[in-house]
């Protein structure tokens, strides 16, 4: 079996362009692209130029920017970029993580499962909302569960493919409790696809990453009794 989440991608390999490309769901890569330069702006900085620029956009949509109801909308919209749905772009927003000496002796796998999250697809710019389920075999250190939350919450919180969100949550996990028994499993309804293109509302999209002890036939089946998935 594979650990890791992998996505076909024939129309890259196939030299098609991004528009010929279309809706078809892209993973590019672990790591979030971002510019060499991406914190050069302060986040002060960076939510005067968005307002800025999001006026322009309503204004060319032909929004009357004179209305109460409107005027104060592109600093709203940047505030909310920069302190909140993409808050997770900034490292300096990682959470700390303290652990904790595995004094219970607990070597079974312990799951946390129903964390739910917001997150934004890239493509388009609109909600992924879902429930991320995470679960570990302690390697002598345990970690506060409200870090498990506090660590989806990160990597959602920016511009999101799902395969990259299972996979960075996955990796940062392993790397945290120095140890390869992490699984991540997420079930996510897309906006992209459910208010428009297709506009089906009933999907939804669920990825896995399966890793050390979780990679296997045996662990994956009573993980997922656990989950009653």
């Amino acid at each position: 079996m594979n650990n890791q989440v992998t996505t076909k991608n024939t129309n890259a390999l196939n030299g098609f362009s991004d528009n010929e490309i279309g809706d078809d769901h892209l993973f590019t890569g672990l790591e979030t692209p971002m510019k060499k330069d991406a914190f050069k702006l302060t986040d002060v900085e960076k939510k005067a130029k968005i307002s800025i620029l999001f006026e322009e956009i309503m204004d060319v949509m032909g929004l009357d920017l004179k209305d109460d109801s409107l005027k104060g909308t592109p600093e709203r919209v940047a505030k909310m970029y920069i302190d909140e749905i993409f808050s997770g772009l900034n490292p300096a927003n990682k959470p700390k993580v303290a652990l904790f000496d595995n004094k219970y002796q607990y070597n079974q796998m312990l799951v946390e499962k129903d964390i739910t999250f917001y997150s934004n697809c890239e493509h388009h710019f609109v909600p992924i909302i879902g429930r991320a389920h995470i679960a570990y075999i302690s390697s002598g250190k345990v970690i506060g569960l409200s870090k498990l939350n506090r660590i989806v919450q990160y990597y959602a919180k920016r511009p999101q493919v799902q395969e990259r969100l299972t996979n960075q949550i996955a990796e940062e996990l392993k790397f945290i409790l120095g140890t390869e028994d992490v699984a991540v499993i997420i079930d996510a309804k897309h906006l992209c696809v459910s208010s428009r293109g297709i506009k089906d509302d009933t999907s939804t999209t669920v990825t896995a990453f399966y890793g050390g002890a979780f990679n296997t036939s045996a662990k994956i089946a009573e993980l997922q009794n656990y989950l009653k998935l």
